[in-house]
């Protein structure tokens, strides 16, 4: 027999998640997503009991838990009315740091895992460029190496967190596209100090998730320790790809958690609201969307702990990870949607919130890759169709 429970220690663990996650009602998102304002209390408080070092190694501060684990959490935090807002202003914690996890040395792993997981120093990840967008190979920033030093010119865009940022995961090219066998190498990983005198963060301007900050990144001139490059040069690909799964994992999860936010809102609002002399939840035009909703949440959670599962196991996992992501994104954003068509007009006031769930629920729909990108990944690597792109 399959066993789709929780163990106690996991059910535990989204209680005290969630305990926390009671502390920031509606009313504190509401407020962030009009004011924005780095989410900064539920950051400590998560710091403070431990949680943002869930899947980190214990000898550094961490709990050593799982990729379910994480899931789990991030799940919860969504789930809760916080949403993007509250998931993101941690997600970089949880996954982020994975290559340093992987294949940084011990000095290394000592210098930045305590500190992140304390909540002492805040990281982003500096990967995304406005001219290479998904192809990451044919990213331009350079990192010319100097002695005990790179130096490096760049841009990146759409990093998030980087207005509240000390630290930053960067991707650089260290050999020319044109001096390489395959364009996967010659790009180079570092974990280094976000240096505001040679970066100049400029933040955009975008639709939600407003208390998280996302931004055009200009680098001139910066000078990164070769102790800050994690592994060897060249490799810094490979490296990445390593972290590639969990985030997948993770944005699915909090998908579905985004998209379970706004159906308890909907159900609610269905029962309490009366029009012609009965709740318009007693209605199959409202009913119906409401149930479909809560299948197809509960269908993409599915996925997500089986990849989630897999993971941890050491298996294979990328086409469950890529379908965990595909699947719980379109059920979120649905979820939503349906929310927002539940409650009419008030639906789209945002004192309601749903419509605030709605326009974040764009985000795991585009990032971190495209659901066309997953789909030609299915077709090519499971289906075992001609590659397309």
């Amino acid at each position: 027999m399959m066993d789709f429970a929780f163990t106690p220690e996991q059910l535990a663990l989204r209680d005290a998640v969630s305990r926390i996650c009671d502390r920031y009602p509606d009313e504190y998102w509401l407020e962030r997503d009009r004011e924005g304002g780095f989410p900064e209390p539920l950051h400590a408080d998560l710091a403070r009991d431990g949680w943002l070092g869930i899947a980190m190694p214990q000898e550094y501060g961490g709990a050593g838990l799982g990729m379910t684990e994480a899931a789990l959490m991030m799940q919860t935090i969504a789930a809760s009315g916080a949403g993007f807002t509250g998931a993101s202003a941690v997600h970089m914690n949880i996954f982020g740091l994975n290559p340093v996890v992987v294949f940084g040395s011990d000095e290394q792993r000592a210098r930045w895992l305590e500190p992140l997981i304390a909540g002492r120093e805040k990281a982003c990840f500096a990967v995304t460029e406005p001219d290479a967008g998904l192809d990451t190979t044919k990213l331009s920033t350079r990192a010319v190496r100097q002695g005990d030093e790179y130096v490096v010119h760049g841009r990146k865009i759409w990093i998030s967190t980087a207005q509240v940022a000390n630290k930053m995961l960067l991707l650089a090219r260290t050999t020319p596209l044109s001096e390489v066998d395959k364009p996967t190498q010659g790009l180079s990983l570092f974990y280094t100090d976000l240096d505001r005198e040679k970066i100049e963060v400029r933040e955009i301007e975008k639709m939600g998730r407003k208390a998280v900050d996302s931004n055009m990144l200009f680098i001139d001139g910066l000078r990164i320790p070769v102790a800050d490059r994690i592994g060897e040069e060249g490799r810094g690909f490979e490296y990445i790809l390593h972290g590639l799964n969990p985030e997948r994992i993770l944005i699915a999860a909090e998908a579905v958690g985004i998209g379970r936010a706004a159906l308890d809102r909907a159900v609610k609002y269905a029962g309490e609201r009366t029009v012609f002399g009965r709740p318009i939840g007693q209605n199959q035009g409202i009913q119906h969307p409401l149930a479909q909703a809560w299948m197809q949440l509960e269908a993409a959670d599915l996925m997500v702990f089986k990849a989630a599962s897999l993971y941890d196991a050491g298996q294979p996992c990328g086409p469950y990870a890529n379908s965990a992501k595909y699947l719980a994104a379109e059920a979120g954003y649905n979820a939503c949607q349906t929310a927002v068509m539940t409650l009419g007009g008030m639906g789209y006031a945002k004192e309601y919130h749903v419509e605030r769930l709605l326009r974040e629920s764009f985000i795991p729909r585009i990032a971190p890759v495209s659901p066309q990108l997953i789909m030609c990944f299915i077709a090519e690597k499971v289906l075992g169709l001609p590659k397309s792109y």
